[in-house]
Order: structure tokens, then sequence, then C-alpha cells
């Protein structure tokens, strides 16, 4: 217990919310692509089904990258991988700045994916640095952090796409990498490594874990099926806003990122309640304001009122249950929350590149009727699996 009481001391608050912003500019680039969309079609002159590859492999790529590079967190000292792995994203972001045909944005797309490790290398490396009794409150601050860089790089993306070019985008971020490692680079405590073996046996104890952690394998499945409603929604709805009823752009759907930014802040609140009243009642809390949001958006096909609760509701129903699951899964082993960040992070982005294509073609089949069917389907699986998750847990007990 000592060794975990020195952990908590090394962390003041400043370096939590260092993190958080990190976590929030890094995650940013996987979704600068999404409101530059309509955009990269016209530069490559090709069909929505063909663009909706981009950020379909985007994810591919970052679910690739936490499976085989994410664990190495466990087994190498966290910030100099940190910062290795920040260059990295800059080389695939000035290869997506200079995309000259549809297939070399889609090379430089799915390396963005693999590079962008560094929220996935934080998250569990701030879980080691908190105590038990405020580790729900630190994962809730760099999760706001993670998912205002999610919606905010929408809103960035859209404006500057829309005032210089979506090329202008990609050098940007470029070139806060860079800036971003540098500040890391003095900014973290050195880590300790909490995995001696060989990488092959790393990877291999990804498996034991998921075979000997009923609640990792409930999480997963949970947050697989909220990320997949969540990317649905991202992936069409600049294709509904678009549309004669609406005729927006690019810049809107990018306000439409700070709305969901606004659901984010509730992050924090959301880890305090998993604290005190245990993270499955955070979970239960999450997946019912997720399913009011999906009515909500259903009826809002020619609303813009609508659209705005049923998106603002949303965010908070997925952010309230990702960090419920995150707090649960963080408290099963010290020795391996790099690897158990892996397995639930790999089954979320999974979900999420899944979301993303499964949403377009629903939009191709049956427009926002068709993306309204896929939310629900996602809602209802995500809560059959943690119902049944509870009931197993009931008998064992």
């Amino acid at each position: 217990m000592n060794q975990h009481q020195s952990h908590s001391n090394k962390v003041s608050s400043t370096t939590v919310w260092i993190m958080a912003i990190a976590t929030g500019l890094s995650v940013a680039n996987l979704y600068y692509n999404q409101p530059l969309l309509a955009e990269l079609q016209k530069e490559f002159g090709v069909s929505v089904k063909e663009i909706g590859i981009i950020p379909t492999l985007t994810q591919v790529g970052y679910a690739l990258g936490m499976l085989f590079l994410v664990p190495m967190g466990d087994m190498f000292e966290r910030r100099k991988l940190i910062v290795i792995t920040s260059f990295l994203v800059t080389a695939a972001l000035l290869m997506a700045a200079t995309a000259t045909s549809l297939w070399m944005m889609i090379a430089a797309s799915l390396l963005i994916g693999l590079f962008t490790m560094v929220p996935q290398l934080i998250i569990p490396f701030a879980a080691h640095l908190a105590s038990n009794e405020n580790r729900g409150k630190v994962i809730g601050i760099i999760m706001s952090g993670l998912l205002i860089g999610i919606l905010c790089s929408r809103t960035v993306a859209g404006f500057i796409g829309d005032a210089f070019g979506w090329r202008v985008v990609f050098y940007s971020a470029a070139g806060l990498m860079i800036v971003l490692a540098v500040c890391l680079w003095f900014a973290l405590p050195a880590s300790e490594v909490t995995y001696k073996g060989s990488y092959f046996g790393l990877i291999k104890s990804i498996g034991t874990l998921v075979k000997e952690e009923p609640t990792l394998r409930e999480s997963a499945v949970v947050g697989a099926m909220i990320f997949g409603v969540f990317s649905s929604i991202w992936a069409t709805l600049i294709f509904l806003l678009s549309t004669p009823h609406f005729s927006m752009g690019a810049k809107e759907v990018g306000l439409f990122g700070l709305l969901g930014a606004a659901g984010a802040m509730a992050a924090p609140v959301v880890g305090r309640i998993s604290d005190k009243k245990g993270a499955r009642t955070g979970v239960a809390i999450g997946l019912t304001v997720l399913a009011l949001s999906v009515l909500i958006l259903w009826g809002s096909a020619t609303s813009l009122i609508g659209l705005i609760v049923g998106i603002f509701i949303l965010d908070f129903g997925i952010q309230a249950t990702h960090i419920s699951n995150q707090t649960r899964v963080f408290a099963l082993r010290e020795d391996a929350r790099s690897r158990l960040n892996t397995v639930y992070m790999f089954s979320y982005f999974m979900g999420g590149a899944l979301g993303s294509l499964i949403g377009s073609y629903a939009w191709n089949a049956g427009q926002w009727t068709g993306v309204c069917i896929v939310l629900s389907v996602g809602t209802l699986l995500a809560t059959v699996a943690f119902v049944m998750g509870g009931k197993k847990k009931a008998k064992a007990s």
C-alpha cells in the first residue's frame, strides 16, 4: 500500500490538467478529417461511400496501435514512449497534408490512427499515479480533456478548412504535435516499468486478462456499442445538415462539436459519482441518458432545436458510461493497467470504426431514419450486455 501511496503523492493537480490538455490535443488528430469529408470528396472526385473509408481507417489504425503498441506502456518508460509517438504522428499528419490521391490520404489516415497513442498511454499513467479514493475524479478530468479534444477538433477543422482549405488543418496539427512533445518531456514524471517479460509475452498476456476478468469483457462490449453509436452520428451529421432543409456546411457541423464539448464538461462530476456510489451505478445512469437522447434524435430529422438537445444529451450519456467503465477496468489489476486499457479501448474504437461504416451505409439506405435505427440497436445491445453482466455477478456471489 505504501508503494501505491507514493504514486498518489507524485501527481499534482497541475500535472493532471497538463495530461488532460495533452490527451485532448492528441486525440483531435483522429477527427480533423470528419468535417472535411465533403471537401476531400470534391478534391479526390470520389463517392460518399468511398470517402467514408478515411474516418473508418483512421479508427482502425487507432485500434491496431492500441492492440500492438499501447501495451508497451507496462513494459517501457511511459514518458519516452509518449514523446517518440508524438513525433511519429507528426510525420503521418504531414503525409496527410501533402496527399495527392485518395490512396495516399487513406494510408496517411491509417498511420495517424496507428501513432495517436498519447491519449492511451496517458490515461493508464494517470490512473496509476492517482490514489484509490480519487481515481474516478482523475480519470474524469483526463476524459473531459479527451472528449473536448474529440468534439472541438471538428469545430477547429471546420473553421480552418472553410477559411484556408483542408491541407492547412493537417499542417497546423503537425506543428502542434511538435510543441506538445517538447512540453510533455519536461512536464511528466518518469514512470516505473511494471512488466519485465518479452514483447510476445506481453501481447499474449492480454488474452489471459480477457479470459480471467468478466468485468473487463462486459465493459469492453458496452464500450464498443456506445462508441459505435457516437461515431454513427458524427459520420453522418454533415449529410443531414447539408440537406435542403438545413443547408449547412462544415463550419456549422463544427459548431455542433461545441455542444458535445459542453456535455463533456460533466466528466469530472461523473468521475466523482463513480468514486462515491460505485462505477456500476455510473454506467446505469449513462445508458439511461443515452437511450433518452436516441429518442430525441429520432424525432429531430427536421428540427434544429431537437438535434441540439439530442446531441448534448447523447455526449453526456456516452461520457458517463465511458468514464464509469474505465474506472471499473483500472481497478482490476494495478500491474497491468496499460494492457487492461488496451482491451477496453481496442473494443471501444473497433466499435467506433464499425459505427462510422454502418452509419454511412444506413444513411445511404434510409437517410436519418436508417441512422437512428443503428443508434437504437447499439444502445439496446450495450444495455443487454450490462444487465447480463450484473446478473452473472449476482449469481457468482
